[in-house]
């Protein structure tokens, strides 16, 4: 079941915008070693900031996000 304010939490929830980022990250990881001299990395970093970026999606949806909350709940 979702929750009430799905739609907002969405829209202004720093977890949701770090989970994308790390999904972005990821995809990286494995995309641009396909791309022949595009971008020379050392191996791991993009698997490395999507970890910290994960890690700081979890410490987010667990702080107050007032943005998130509807009107007049406190």
């Amino acid at each position: 079941m979702l929750i009430a304010n799905w739609r907002r939490v969405l829209r202004y929830a720093w977890s949701v915008r770090l989970m994308i980022l790390a999904a972005i990250l990821s995809g990286a990881e494995v995309a641009l070693p396909l791309i022949d001299g595009f971008l020379e990395m050392p191996r791991g970093v993009f698997a490395a900031l999507s970890g910290l970026t994960t890690a700081g999606a979890f410490v987010a949806r667990i702080l107050a996000q007032p943005k998130t909350q509807p009107a007049g709940d406190d």
